[in-house]
């Protein structure tokens, strides 16, 4: 019985790995600007040069650039990662529910999707997708639970 708790985890991570690690091999994210060594070296009672000055500049305008391209690709990879659980999630429901241990471990593999995709969302830091997107998991979650939970005894007591 604990072998089969375990191989339900197993199968469930691997499969959450698996779409993040899809995701990020096919739609990789934006590259985050390197810190200019120039602006590492403190000399004790020199003054920041123009030629620093610029760099530092320009390495503040690169790195809101990053911040902002992020913000869109954690929107972007939320929405993937939200419609792949989706897809997972139904696939065990449907496709793969007579093969309980499997199904078990690919439907809790989208549960766990499903939560790379909310925090993928909340990295978005726009509250309009993050409450869209909690919504969508929360209405994932109700629907999930009824049919995997609810439906079953509703239909095991009509017989």
């Amino acid at each position: 019985m604990v072998i089969k708790f375990v191989y339900t985890i197993f199968l469930a991570l691997l499969v959450a790995l698996f779409v993040g690690l899809g995701i990020s091999a096919f739609y990789p994210g934006p590259k985050e600007p390197q810190y200019p060594l120039d602006l590492n070296i403190d000399k004790p009672g020199c003054e920041e040069t123009q030629e620093l000055k610029n760099t530092r500049v320009d390495f503040e305008r690169a790195n809101r650039d990053f911040q902002e391209k992020f913000k869109s690709y954690s929107r972007n990879v939320s929405v993937v990662s939200l419609a792949a659980a989706i897809l997972i999630l139904i696939a065990s429901l449907t496709l793969l529910a007579k093969i309980k241990m499997i199904a078990d471990g690919i439907l809790l593999g989208g549960v766990f999707t499903t939560v790379y995709s909310l925090i993928r969302g909340l990295m978005s830091e726009d509250t309009k997708f993050r409450f869209l997107i909690v919504t969508v998991g929360l209405l994932i979650a109700l629907v999930l639970g009824y049919i995997k939970f609810i439906r079953p005894k509703e239909e095991s007591e009509k017989k």
